[in-house]
């Protein structure tokens, strides 16, 4: 579940544990990138989709057993996590992983950066306690200028296939920023951890006849390398990912978390970078920087702490 939200009023701050726990949780979710091009050697897209999805349930019922939290009985309850599974887990994952069989894992993460710019926006459109501001549309902005250097502009006269890809993690993106906005106004009241178990258990729900209709009944004679592949990317960086993540977000707010996005892409690209002999233009970094300062903007912590520093020098405090 990715948080949507950017609180800067009284931000606890990040200790020794916080950011060791921030830069693991950047690690195994930016290493679903790396594990789902390895399983896209041996399985379809949205078969590794479900394959994510399917492990994460059993693990994280587990957690939820052992904590003694109450699974909700109403029929409306269920149906908040079936919305929010499609749009926070079926739809995003399955994007992803199609634009992965014609990009690059680490481009994939790189386009995927814009989920806390575009969130934001998302939010400020929808919720009250969170308006539309001036600096989360400028920092929208940058977002946009990051993925059209990225794409080019020969995207806009000639098809490529590449470009729909693309575009397909931007969705991916999009479905995540309506997710947060949707989990904040109707799962809200329920714990995170069974709110994560619930959207996994509503996102299986759709994946099983959806993957089975299109890519057939899974194989399960693959390469150990593949079973290892979705195995971790299930149970790492998504069952795990969700316990540390409410954990980050209890100990360093949602402001900080939002952090893990600058962290992933490097992450990704390292890591398809050193095992899978994947290299990225120059285009896609340039990219990610326009994507980064508008996560900084949008963020905001950065463009006042500057402002602090003017403003004391101005009175001769510094």
């Amino acid at each position: 579940m990715r948080s949507s939200g950017m609180e800067q009023n009284q931000l606890p701050a990040i200790n020794l544990v916080s950011g060791l726990l921030l830069l693991v949780l950047a690690t195994v979710w930016g290493g679903s990138f790396f594990f789902a091009e390895i399983a896209l050697r041996e399985v379809p897209p949205l078969t590794v989709a479900l394959h994510r999805i399917f492990w994460a349930v059993p693990a994280l019922f587990a957690v939820v057993w052992w904590r003694g939290i109450e699974i909700p009985k109403s029929i409306n309850a269920w149906l908040c996590y079936l919305v929010m599974g499609a749009l926070n887990n079926a739809i995003p994952f399955s994007l992803i992983f199609w634009g992965q069989v014609t990009i690059e894992s680490g481009l994939a993460s790189i386009l995927n950066g814009t989920t806390a710019v575009f969130g934001a926006v998302v939010a400020g459109i929808f919720l009250v306690d969170e308006p539309l501001t001036a600096r989360k549309i400028t920092g929208a902005l940058f977002g946009v200028f990051g993925v059209a250097v990225i794409m080019g502009l020969e995207a806009l006269t000639n098809f490529d296939p590449r470009n729909l890809a693309q575009l397909a993690i931007l969705g991916a993106a999009l479905s995540y920023s309506f997710a947060g906005v949707w989990g904040k106004r109707f799962l809200s009241s329920y714990p995170p951890i069974m709110n994560a178990f619930g959207m996994l258990v509503g996102s299986a729900i759709l994946m099983v006849p959806v993957a089975f209709y299109s890519e057939g009944i899974p194989n399960v004679i693959l390469s150990t390398e593949v079973w290892a592949s979705l195995l971790a990317v299930s149970l790492l960086s998504t069952a795990v990912a969700y316990l540390l993540y409410f954990e980050i977000l209890v100990r360093a707010g949602s402001a900080n978390l939002m952090l893990v996005t600058l962290l992933i892409p490097p992450i990704a690209v390292g890591l398809s970078f050193t095992f899978l002999g994947e290299r990225l233009g120059s285009e896609a970094w340039l990219g990610f920087g326009l994507i980064a300062i508008g996560l900084a903007i949008t963020d905001g912590r950065l463009i006042n702490q500057i402002k602090r520093k003017h403003a004391a020098r101005a009175d001769g405090k510094i």
